[in-house]
This record gives C-alpha cells, sequence and structure tokens, in this order.
C-alpha cells in the first residue's frame, strides 16, 4: 500500500507547480487540464475552468503526489493535512525558506529534541509544510 497526497490548489495549480518546480527541483510528470478530459454529459466542467489542470502527478525527490486546480471554488479552504519534506542538511534549510518566501513561518527551522533541524510553515498557497533533517 502507498499513500499519496492530493492537493487542491482552488485555481493556483499551475502557479504552485512552477513555484516548486524553480524552488525545490519538482518534476512535473503529467500534467492534464480540464479542456483535455473526454466529454462528459453528466458532469460538464464548469465554464472557465478548460485551462485549468484538471490533474497533475509531481515528483519530489522519491514521492509522487498530486494536484489539481480542483472547482477554483473562492469559498473553499485547504486544512487538515500537510506535506512533509524531509532533505539533507546541506539544502533543507534553503528548502525551507524557499517555500517560507510569501508564506507564514508556524514554527522557525531550528533543533529540536528529535531532529537536529526541523520547521513548519503554511506557503503562499496555503499548504501546511514540516522541513526535516533526517535522522542521523
Amino acid at each position: 500500500m502507498s499513500v499519496q497526497p492530493y492537493v487542491f490548489f482552488n485555481g493556483r495549480c499551475e502557479e504552485a507547480l512552477d513555484y516548486y518546480t524553480e524552488k525545490l527541483g519538482a518534476e512535473v510528470l503529467l500534467k492534464m487540464r480540464y479542456k483535455e478530459a473526454p466529454p462528459d454529459p453528466h458532469n460538464p466542467p464548469r465554464a472557465g475552468l478548460e485551462e485549468k489542470i484538471m490533474h497533475a502527478s509531481i515528483k519530489m525527490g522519491s514521492t509522487v503526489w498530486m494536484a489539481s486546480d480542483g472547482h477554483c471554488d473562492p469559498a473553499a479552504k485547504m486544512e487538515g493535512f500537510a506535506l512533509s519534506l524531509t532533505a539533507d542538511p546541506a539544502v533543507a534549510e534553503k528548502y525551507f525558506n524557499a517555500l517560507a518566501d510569501g508564506g507564514q513561518v508556524t514554527m522557525p527551522f531550528q533543533p529540536t529534541f528529535w531532529s537536529k533541524g526541523f520547521g513548519m510553515l503554511v506557503d503562499r498557497f496555503g499548504l501546511m509544510w514540516m522541513v526535516t533533517l533526517p535522522e542521523d
């Protein structure tokens, strides 16, 4: 069994994927727009979603996760999960700072009783991240 996070960016998926690709070295494996989906007369997409991302698969390190623009509902909130990024000491704090740019740090990157480096933040897209150094 494997569990993959599926993240809904509420209309900002393309921007988020570009940012994670540039700042964290993510690789977009698949990106399908709503206009590329086969027509479904029982569930047509809302007008204006044609260029939005219906589904994407992203690889970061050895992890593959999925993302979408969702239904682009301004009232939607993203909460109830976090993505955990474990990185080598040479780059962990760099990644933390990149994710914090335009976001909100909830716990600064610092030594803790379980790690020589750990921090938490909510990035500019509303995703909660935990960045940690691996155990020795």
